[in-house]
């Protein structure tokens, strides 16, 4: 590597040394550098054309008044470094103009400098120091909602589901929130594993989480439509009746299908003067955002999901060729809106009856790290992500071969000269029906692992963001939301990363599974409940790993060996998971919460009790005694990720109907009993009058 390559690296956030989880330094390849720093618009190929690149890069920061993106947090006013004959003034969002000082109020307003002969503006953020906690311990479950079964489904769980989840935990249980998994729209067409952490929207909800018959047009369908929609739903019956069955697994390219099929029906339904102003209102608020997203929709019934085939004027979503297509698809764009703004009302009511219910978070949404290379807002927001790469993490204790998640990064010079607008919208629409968001690898807020296409994820680098720019979009967002924000922080942490979070209120997540004395490579026994931290989202497990039934029974090994993914001797891998499991239950009993009578699963639930966590989490797959995984990594045919209904032990779909009915979740439920009174008697004392 040269000197003049690692400098061009350097001033453009990559890495050229990391270091691994066990602490190895690694030098990046030459090779790699040049990959990514192409992707980011910057031709190092050779040493001429990095000198050339590299001073280019000093004379623009040179002439420079202002960097990309200035932060204003909690009052506290950054060196700018300006000229003394400066003039500088803010335009602010809401209109006007101020100081530039620590008084300005919370929102996205402009900063304007002026020299004499020169001037330049900059996006301004003015974002909280800090977002509350809440005061309160709360609990509730988690859930990918496709799982969740009634027997009003279509064959996988919906918003109306979703509804009755938080109706009844609310109500009948005391839960504080749901959590779910990834609501995004997904790229449509059969998928070798459908993961929600893939869409090809972030910015937008699946339609396919529908209620159908919940949409208030669908009661003045007539004739052939409401034939239409009555067939659908009768087929999607002898669907979900084979689902809870057990006879089959979640198929969503059916269920699109007939919803879809109803669906049209719905729309052909004249909107009411009411409901038009509504949607007019919605499309309106949503801009260029919703049209590019229902623009690609159109566009892809007709070219097919993948944008870079299309004819190469309708891969640029702003050609003259997409405006004309845009207007030739008008019905079929106008359809894309319509589901967009019906799906959006559905989720408005879920979180309503979420805190209607006494809910005092409701419902935690899920945003995804990335989106599919050829989705939506790959092709719309083509400007802000690194084409020819992919995201992943490097090769470390659990993956010795490194990650690739097949999606595309942002590219932080894309980020910064769009001001940010990109991100603050996703999370806009993320926070809108939520009382808080979950974060999904809330480190790719610091850097992401960039792996150049067709190269292992080995020969990839970190490359950096601008943290504070990042965290201050993230923070003004969900102030105005008045949410919290939860962070995905499992796996290699970067130093200061979980300081950053915890400053500026931004909970983390510790799950049991690794939550050890010296950490969970050291692993020298269970960590005492005293030492979890408390600002964080406390659970047993999360989707991608053994349920705690399979964790207690050690089936999960086998289940990892029948699949070939074990990289030792299957007796070896046994004995290790005994020996974790027999750990953890004697930390149970050191603690005196052995033997439970309502079993191990409680035992440990109560254990999280035992934390100071702030927020405690029950996977809704284990309050049925259900052993399969939603998702084992590292499979995409050989196991059906993504495609399980919560089940019982014996893999029987459990509907969302018998829930009440189950010992295990009366049983969770008294565990948290304590919570909820807790929070009751502080909200009876607040209201109490003076004496």
């Amino acid at each position: 590597m040269t000197d003049v390559l690692g400098e061009l690296a350097r001033v453009h956030g990559v890495s050229t040394v990391y270091t691994t989880d066990r602490g190895q330094r690694v030098t990046v390849s030459p090779d790699t550098l040049v990959a990514v720093l192409a992707a980011c618009g910057v031709d190092a190929a050779t040493d001429a054309s990095a000198r050339t690149a590299l001073q280019a890069h000093r004379e623009r920061t040179a002439a420079r008044l202002l960097p990309p993106c200035v932060v204003v947090r909690g009052g506290v006013v950054p060196r700018l470094g300006l000229p003394p004959n400066a003039t500088v003034e803010v335009e602010l969002e809401e209109g006007g103009t101020a100081a530039l000082s620590g008084s300005l109020p919370a929102g996205r307003h402009s900063l304007h400098v002026n020299t004499p002969g020169r001037s330049e503006c900059a996006p301004l953020l003015a974002v909280p120091a800090r977002l509350p906690v809440p005061a309160e311990r709360h609990w509730g479950f988690l859930v990918q909602l496709y799982s969740v079964l009634s027997r009003r489904s279509w064959g996988m769980g919906d918003l109306g589901d979703l509804t009755e989840l938080a109706s009844w935990s609310g109500r009948a249980l005391g839960a504080d929130f749901v959590q779910l998994g990834p609501l995004h729209a997904a790229v449509p067409g059969p998928l070798p594993d459908p993961s929600p952490y893939r869409p090809s929207s972030r910015r937008y909800p699946d339609p396919l989480h529908l209620r159908v018959e919940a949409i208030l047009e669908y009661a003045y369908l007539r004739g052939e439509g409401r034939r239409t929609a009555e067939r659908c739903v009768v087929q999607a019956g002898i669907l979900n009746e084979g689902m809870l069955r057990g006879d089959l697994l979640i198929d969503r390219e059916t269920v699109r299908s007939l919803k879809h099929e109803a669906l049209r029906a719905v729309h052909q339904v004249p909107l009411s003067p009411g409901r038009a102003a509504a949607f007019a209102h919605f499309a309106a608020r949503e801009g260029q955002d919703l049209t590019d997203f229902a623009t690609w929709c159109a566009l892809a019934g007709v070219h097919g999901r993948a944008w870079r085939s299309w004819p190469a004027a309708l891969r640029d979503p702003r050609s003259p060729a997409v405006a004309r297509a845009r207007r030739e698809l008008a019905p079929e764009v106008d359809y894309h809106r319509w589901l967009a703004w019906v799906t959006d009302g559905q989720l408005a009511a879920a979180q309503a009856a979420a805190t209607d219910a006494g809910m005092e978070i409701g419902l935690i949404q899920d945003l995804a790290v990335g989106v599919a290379p050829e989705g939506a807002d790959s092709w719309a927001l083509q400007d802000c992500l690194a084409a020819g790469m992919s995201v992943g993490a490097p090769p470390d204790d659990f993956n010795p071969r490194g990650q690739d998640w097949g999606q595309p990064p942002w590219r932080p010079d894309g980020l910064a000269a769009a001001g940010y607008a990109p991100l603050a919208g996703l999370l806009r629409a993320g926070l809108r029906h939520a009382g808080a968001l979950r974060i999904d690898h809330v480190m790719g807020l610091f850097r992401l692992w960039w792996v150049p296409e067709g190269r292992p994820p080995s020969e990839g680098t970190y490359v950096r963001y601008d943290a504070e720019a990042m965290l201050g979009v993230l923070t003004l967002e969900a102030h105005r939301a008045g949410a919290g924000v939860i962070g995905e922080d499992l796996g290699t942490v970067e130093a200061g990363v979980r300081t950053a979070l915890d400053e500026r209120g931004i909970l983390g997540t510790s799950v049991q599974r690794f939550e050890y004395l010296g950490g969970s490579q050291g692993r020298h026994g269970p960590l005492p409940p005293d030492r979890w931290r408390r600002d964080c989202l406390a659970t047993l497990t999360t989707h991608d790993l053994p349920t705690t039934a399979a964790w207690l029974s050690g089936e999960h090994v086998g289940l990892r060996a029948r699949l070939g993914l074990l990289i030792r001797p299957e007796a070896a891998e046994k004995a290790e998971a005994a020996a974790e499991r027999d750990g953890w239950l004697a930390e149970l009993e050191r603690l005196g919460l052995l033997p439970d009578p309502d079993g191990d699963v409680v035992a440990l639930h109560r254990f999280l009790c035992r934390t100071p966590a702030r927020l405690l989490g029950v996977w809704l797959p284990d309050a049925t005694g259900d052993r399969r995984p939603q998702n084992l990594p590292g499979t995409s045919t050989a196991h059906p990720n993504w495609r399980l209904p919560v089940s019982d032990a014996r893999g029987r779909p459990v509907p969302l109907e018998d829930l009440p009915g189950l010992p295990l979740v009366a049983a969770l439920a008294e565990v948290f009993a304590d919570l909820r009174a807790n929070v009751r008697t502080r909200k009876e004392k607040d209201v109490r009058p003076d004496s």
